[in-house]
């Protein structure tokens, strides 16, 4: 689970989104969903955009998120258009995970946790990915300036370079960095990382 101040943050964002029907993919989640076949887990998924298109992409998505508002909008939304989503509210800081999946994904989550613990989740979520299939990751960088969204001393800001070191040996398909404006002239930098797990992918 977020820390209070985050979970606070991203409802409010969730709400506005709900509100104004905002449900158009971010940069990121338009750079993952190519990737996306089979069973997906969506690790941090937010509103449940990304689930959403992949499910209709023919994916079978499991989602996950600690903020209650956005997983209830979700399972509406898997009701509403019978797709295959299931949408779980958790702690995501400690779940251990049970099943191993084609892609997973984690957009904007890892950098809410403490770097242990976002270190930690990292490596349970690279475990989780089948042989041959695909993890997407997203984390803010140093860099970053503007950290209104982050609990003091929760959070977590990577070296620009880890993202590739912790993903050694693996096919990198995609790696970028980009920077975004954010209030007060401050930046919010993000790593995007797309690679393939070594080995073959089995039914």
């Amino acid at each position: 689970m977020k820390t209070n101040k985050s979970i606070a943050f991203f409802d409010q964002q969730f709400q506005r989104q709900v509100r104004d029907r905002d449900f158009a993919l971010n940069p990121f989640e338009l750079s993952a969903l190519p990737h996306l076949t089979g069973r997906v887990l969506d690790f941090g998924c937010g509103m449940g955009n990304l689930a959403v298109a992949a499910a209709r992409n023919g994916c079978a998505v499991v989602a996950m998120d600690a903020s209650r508002s956005a997983i209830s909008h979700l399972r509406q939304r898997a009701l509403a258009e019978a797709l295959p989503i299931e949408a779980i509210e958790a702690d995501l800081r400690n779940h251990a995970g049970t099943e191993d999946f084609d892609c997973v994904v984690s957009i904007g989550l890892l950098m809410f946790f403490d770097c242990a613990t976002a270190r930690r989740v990292l490596a349970m979520l690279q475990a989780h990915v089948r042989p041959g299939g695909i993890a997407v990751i997203n984390v803010l960088v140093e860099g970053t300036t503007f950290l209104d969204m982050f609990e003091p001393g929760h959070y977590c800001l990577f070296p620009r370079d880890e993202m590739a070191s912790r993903f050694a040996g693996w096919e990198i398909m995609h790696s970028e960095f980009r920077d975004f404006e954010a209030p007060g002239r401050r930046i919010k930098s993000f790593a995007t990382l797309i690679a393939r797990k070594p080995g073959l992918q089995t039914a």
